[in-house]
């Protein structure tokens, strides 16, 4: 397929699996949309808080699978450069879905996904670092923030600033301002730990 009409439909692709939340999904077969519980936000930590552990695995792995289903099909389409653009607007598409209101939730799990296929180095250290971060300071937040800012530094420090760097930095960009509130939290000392349930 051309170049254009590729990165076109890669990037329709991946907004519209984007835009299938499973935490929304999910929460509303349980009888309550995620987004009205907790800290109202439709990703797999409000869940595993809201619901328990098993809620919140399915959670992050069916967001992460779209993340990887978008890149696999840019791939197909058009080869790397669209499967960065189905990628990237698969998160855009998680965090803005079209099913569900344009409330969508942070993004990190559709970011992992999509990290492993295109840059699958990078996007293991990226979750090996932001794991190890949650393990030894218990926020996941923290460790979310620290994964995405290696991704976009590595990405950009090994294969460039264009376009590789750019997007990376994008897609880093884009979790790191979904997670203000979190920042501003870990700045006062009131973000909640690994381990302590929503109310």
């Amino acid at each position: 397929m051309a170049p254009i009409p590729a990165f076109l439909l890669s990037a329709a692709c991946g907004y519209l699996l984007g835009s299938v939340s499973t935490g929304i999904i999910y929460s509303r077969m349980l009888g309550r949309d995620i987004r009205t519980q907790g800290s109202k936000n439709s990703g797999a930590t409000n869940m595993t808080r809201v619901h328990g552990f098993k809620e919140g695995f399915i959670t992050f792995l069916g967001d992460c699978v779209k993340g990887v289903l978008a890149a696999l099909i840019g791939l197909w389409l058009g080869g790397l450069h669209a499967a960065m653009i189905a990628g990237l607007f698969a998160l855009i598409g998680h965090m803005w879905p079209v099913f569900f209101g344009f409330r969508g939730g942070k993004g990190v799990s559709t970011a992992i996904g999509v990290g492993l296929v295109t840059f699958p180095l990078f996007g293991g250290i990226a979750v090996a670092v932001g794991g190890a971060v949650m393990l030894l300071s218990r926020y996941v937040s923290l460790g979310s923030i620290m994964g995405m800012a290696v991704f976009g530094l590595t990405v950009s420090i090994v294969c460039g600033l264009w376009p590789a760097g750019v997007w990376a930095v994008a897609m880093a960009a884009l979790v790191i301002v979904r997670h203000s509130g979190n920042i501003g939290r870990l700045l006062h000392g009131t973000e909640r730990r690994m381990g302590q349930k929503e109310q």
